[in-house]
């Protein structure tokens, strides 16, 4: 028998921590799964995607909660799905389980402006890499999502690029600096490369041609949105500068390209090029052999507890419990 120790508590805590953490990443994995398989719509890519793994930092527009998504989207494809960790508003951690979830499995919270904890940043990501973790940091630079019928948020964003002197833009906010400087610097030693991701949603256009809002999770599931329109630009990490005043540069110009991509996706004069990006592309499928066990998998599961009185009991209790138990651990630091 074991004496219980101060450090085989800790021991014990962690090895448990780990456990859950896996055990739902497994639930996230299926579940993406599931929903690669459910949604009928297309993926049009452009732009240059690896076939391979690589430890990367993510960097995309945002404009609903689908975005998350399309980072699993593109990881599969690079058999990177357990990779993909992310870069999360604080708010995002009292989410039931999955807030924990994300924290455990290498999520970063971080709050805005003059909150912003730098030092808890490198120290999370330094920990990632001395375990040798594999990285896909997904990170939206705008820090809030680009929603047209927020006309205040937009205009606010331009009058702060124009008083710095920046490019003002039109489909995409002016990005913030702090965490793409941050996990750069932290790890260009570590990384491979920058993914440049541009997404834009098909369908969203009203009848007198203005964007609207993207769609929402639920209008996802409804199919609502026929194909998504994905533009990748791989940055090898010596082509991004490493003092911060001219990475805040870099990442303007690179956000001033996502802008013209979207310009020319939504406003193009020519109703040929309007709804795709310029370029090649392909319609990018994905085979049942990457997708139908895990659906298969998490849909015997949950049909399994919902078939029966106690199962159903279970789910419930499982949700209710998990979430204070995570809002209780998500700030635990061993």
């Amino acid at each position: 028998m074991i004496a219980s120790t101060p450090s085989t508590r800790v021991w014990c805590f962690s090895s448990l921590k780990t456990t859950l953490a896996s055990r739902i990443f497994k639930m996230k994995r299926s579940r993406s799964m599931k929903f690669m398989i459910f949604c009928a719509w297309q993926i049009i890519l452009y732009g240059d995607l690896p076939k391979h793994k690589e430890n990367i930092i993510y960097l995309s527009n945002h404009q609903c909660t689908v975005d998350w998504i399309i980072a699993d989207i593109l990881a599969i494809r690079q058999n990177a799905l357990g990779h993909v960790r992310y870069v999360l508003k604080n708010g995002l951690k009292w989410l039931p389980l999955y807030g924990w979830y994300f924290s455990q499995h290498g999520g970063i919270y971080v709050k805005r402006s003059a909150k912003f904890n730098e030092t808890e940043m490198r120290n999370k990501l330094q920990s990632q890499m001395d375990t040798g973790t594999p990285m896909y940091l997904v990170i939206f630079p705008e820090g809030t999502r680009y929603n047209p019928e927020l006309t205040k948020v937009i205009s606010a964003s331009q009058i702060y690029a124009a008083e710095q002197g920046l490019a003002v833009l039109k489909h995409v906010l002016t990005p913030r600096i702090k965490a793409t400087y941050v996990a750069f610097d932290c790890m260009k030693n570590y990384l491979d490369a920058i993914y440049d991701v541009t997404v834009a949603y098909e369908g969203t256009v009203d009848q007198t041609g203005k964007r609207k809002e993207a769609p929402s999770m639920a209008e996802f599931l409804c199919k609502e949105c026929p194909k998504v329109h994905i533009h990748i630009d791989r940055i090898d990490k010596k082509d991004v500068p490493e003092e911060q005043l001219s990475m805040r540069r870099w990442l303007h110009d690179r956000f001033e390209i996502k802008d013209k991509l979207l310009i020319e996706f939504y406003d193009s004069p020519d109703s040929q090029r309007r709804n795709k990006f310029p370029g090649k592309c392909i319609n990018s499928k994905l085979s049942l052999k990457k997708t139908l066990p895990s659906l298969l998998f998490l849909g015997g599961l949950t049909a399994s507890m919902l078939m029966t009185e106690s199962g159903r009991k279970l789910y419930v209790k499982t949700w209710i419990y998990g979430t204070v138990i995570g809002c209780l651990l998500v700030s635990i630091k061993v």
